[in-house]
């Protein structure tokens, strides 16, 4: 057995129930009005950190978000953040958001959201909000970070959206600028979590450019999506990449002939080919 099917065995072991009532949930404040494009944590039921904080599904990402915490935390603060899959369908812009979410709730950091799947973004449709002017204009130069930050109602949680839609995402994504601009995020707020929604990993070339960018990444799995050859065909188009982790999601219960919809995670390092 591989070390990918450990991994996920394992995820699937680390299952269990969060009792209601927890005293360390954290409830979400009423929206505010800072913004002129303030976002709304939706009543969407797939944003369970917003709308189910004490349930079984929102302490998983809990647990994530501490796993995340401490390997980002071991030396240097490694804080901008790719969330990825090898399909589309797996999960992970909502994965990325429900992260980002709990990363806010931490005391000690704000987190900023990208939206960076130029070719099909949803997390301004999640959020319920008019993208309005996003990641791509201030790659094409045509709009500054500072006026594509959106602060949402989220205390410490801000969002820039995919923006104008583009005929050549890959470029975009690929270039200087996209270089310089993770650059001077990661740099201008030392104590800021970035969390970055790619496109996933096998249909597009821009995500493995992306990869070399970021300190990490989270890489999603949905069961019954992606076969096991297409998971390390999209972990091999990331050589370079500190891979945090895999978030198992939609994992089935045989024994209560359901399906339990919730995110896991297990560790998981790549090794030398030696080993």
């Amino acid at each position: 057995m591989g070390r990918i099917e450990r991994a996920m065995e394992e995820a699937v072991r680390l299952r269990h129930p969060f009792p209601a009532g927890d005293a360390s949930r954290q409830q979400l404040p009423s929206a505010g009005h800072e913004a002129e494009r303030a976002a709304f944590c939706s009543d969407n039921p797939l944003l369970v950190t917003c709308n189910d904080p004490a349930g079984p599904v929102a302490e998983e990402y809990r647990k994530l978000k501490s796993m995340i915490i401490s390997l980002t935390k071991r030396d240097a603060f490694r804080n901008t953040l790719m969330v990825t899959s090898a399909l589309s369908g797996e999960g992970k812009s909502i994965t990325a958001i429900n992260l980002a979410v709990m990363l806010a709730q931490e005391y000690n950091h704000t987190v900023l959201l990208i939206d960076a799947d130029l070719r099909m973004p949803s997390l301004h449709q999640y959020l319920s909000i008019d993208p309005g002017g996003g990641l791509a204009d201030i790659l094409t130069g045509s709009l500054d970070v500072k006026d594509a930050l959106v602060q949402t109602s989220i205390p410490k949680l801000s969002f820039v959206s995919s923006g104008t839609a583009v005929n050549n995402p890959a470029e975009l994504l690929s270039s200087h600028a996209m270089r310089d601009l993770l650059r001077e995020l990661k740099h201008r707020y030392r104590d800021r979590y970035i969390v970055i929604d790619t496109p996933p990993v096998l249909p597009f070339a821009e995500t493995h450019a992306v990869g070399h960018l970021v300190d990490g990444v989270v890489f999603v799995v949905k069961e019954g999506i992606a076969s096991m050859k297409s998971i390390r065909e999209a972990l091999d188009i990331l050589p370079d990449a500190m891979l945090l982790g895999l978030v198992y999601n939609d994992v089935s219960q045989d024994n209560l002939h359901s399906r339990y919809h919730a995110y896991y995670y297990s560790p998981y390092r790549r090794q030398p080919a030696s080993e």
